[in-house]
């Protein structure tokens, strides 16, 4: 137990630290501080999921009744390993990123906050202490909003922290409610509803639904969306891909967690609380690509397609049924690593040419080939072409909508999803071809290959070669994703 608390408290301490101490003179130093700290998080992380599973620990009672738990589910897991991977990487791509910024160690010092909040989110064992925590992480996160200090950044900053608290106190309400309609707190299979919830089940639909809506607004779904393709381009390249590819899950795990763990399947399954959900979770989906198509910005671009892509996510949690959860969760691992590999590259095109919008980077295959590359086989598996991840992830989506018996939504969901992933093509897809095919009048005289070092191209290659091995050898990660799927539905 002791393992989870130091995954939580050596990079939350080291980030206080690093805000509090004085500029270092030497840049090697600040690095090799945050480099180190980056290391011990993830060992200590590593070392807290390899131990056993079902226990859990109360660190104190908040209000004397109010119990704030640590446990370690499968559920944890899966969320913690994509937060380790992408932070590690992302946090290895800045020691070359930022090397231009100003005010580095406050940028490594709430980062290394955000990283231990998230483990504690992932490592919540009620929703009590889930709650607190999601709190902390819009707190600690907009702080990499606001990092440029830009009037733009500032603005996006705040928009970021009234769209979450808004939606913060949205999931306070239910819990109040849920408090009083359950024996527990805790996360339990199947939900903790007692038998006084029975007396009143239309009151508690729609508390799950203020409750789900509330949750969305970090996981950017209609009509919640709007913070998302605002604050995502302003933030440093290694921070929108965390913002992209980690935070906006701790929103998904949110809504995973009220309705498999506290509501139940059972409860909500066939309900017009589900049928409203699957209505925005697809108005999303279609929504955000649509907009990512006809966006010219390459960030702000990759930001739509995140709004999109999440709630491909939340479709096949709401449908609630064994596969389409199945491909939810193996979205939430595929998506991570490719939006980050994606951000990863922008982040290195801009880094290395100051070009920001699509139009501009023709030809640009021919000066990063490696960083393109990379950036192409990611965006195949965001389309879902085999044999990525992607690919997988969405054909259990496809087969699991099939399978449901919600009238309507078995076919409309795999048309949906099949439209927006044409459209992903159209706006990813337009870069690689310019960059690698730019075409006879293209100047090739004054060419130069500036890929850029290896603290950015190591981690973007390391991401790109997991996102296809899940597609490549999908079967274990499948069994054991179902294998606790059963015991929610």
């Amino acid at each position: 137990m002791y393992l989870i608390l130091l995954s939580i408290l050596v990079p939350v301490l080291s980030g206080i630290y690093l805000l509090v101490r004085k500029e270092y003179a030497d840049r090697k130093r600040l690095l090799f501080v945050a480099g180190s700290c980056f290391i011990l998080t993830g060992a200590c992380v590593t070392a807290a999921l390899c131990g056993p599973r079902g226990f859990s620990y109360t660190l104190f009672h908040l209000a004397g009744t109010l119990p704030v738990v640590f446990a370690i589910d499968e559920m944890s897991v899966l969320f913690a390993v994509v937060t380790l991977i992408i932070f590690l990487g992302a946090g290895f791509f800045s020691f070359e990123y930022m090397k231009h910024e100003q005010k580095e160690k406050r940028y490594y010092g709430f980062y290394l906050i955000v990283f231990g909040v998230l483990n504690a989110l992932c490592f919540a064992g009620n929703l009590v202490t889930f709650y607190l925590f999601f709190e902390m992480l819009t707190l600690s996160s907009m702080p990499l909003v606001l990092h440029t200090g830009s009037k733009e950044a500032i603005m996006a900053g705040l928009k970021y922290l009234f769209y979450s608290l808004c939606g913060a106190y949205m999931a306070l309400f239910g819990l109040y409610f849920v408090s009083q309609n359950s024996d527990s707190l805790t996360f339990t299979p199947g939900g903790v509803l007692n038998e006084s919830a029975a007396s009143h089940p239309g009151l508690l639909l729609v508390v799950a639904m203020i409750m789900i809506l509330g949750f969305s607004v970090k996981a950017g779904m209609f009509p919640m969306h709007a913070w998302l393709p605002t604050a995502h381009p302003v933030a440093p390249a290694p921070a929108s891909a965390v913002l992209s590819a980690v935070i906006v899950k701790g929103g998904v795990l949110a809504i995973l967690r009220v309705v498999y763990y506290i509501f139940g399947s059972s409860f909500l399954n066939g309900t017009w609380v589900q049928r409203t959900w699957l209505v925005l979770t697809l108005v999303t989906v279609f929504m955000g690509s649509m907009l990512a198509y006809r966006e010219p910005a390459l960030k702000k671009r990759l930001a739509y397609s995140t709004v999109s892509q999440l709630s491909y996510i939340l479709f096949g949690i709401a449908v609630m049924e064994t596969q389409s959860i199945t491909g939810s969760l193996l979205h939430v691992l595929a998506h991570g690593l490719i939006k980050a590999v994606l951000f990863l590259c922008a982040g290195a095109i801009i880094y290395t040419t100051g070009k920001t919008k699509v139009d501009e980077l023709r030809g640009i295959g021919k000066e990063m080939p490696l960083t393109m590359w990379c950036y192409t086989i990611v965006s195949l598996g965001l389309i879902g072409i085999p044999p990525t991840g992607g690919f997988i992830s969405k054909w259990y989506l496809a087969v699991g909508s099939f399978a449901s018996s919600i009238p309507v939504f078995g076919w409309l969901g795999p048309l949906i999803l099949l439209i927006s992933a044409l459209l992903t093509a159209g706006y990813l897809l337009p870069l690689t071809i310019q960059g690698f095919l730019p075409g006879a009048d293209y100047d090739y005289t004054n060419l130069k290959k500036r890929e850029p070092s290896l603290f950015m191209t190591v981690p973007i290659l390391i991401m790109t070669v997991l996102s296809v091995l899940i597609g490549l050898f999908p079967t274990q990660i499948v069994n054991w994703i179902e294998s606790f799927i059963n015991t929610l539905l």
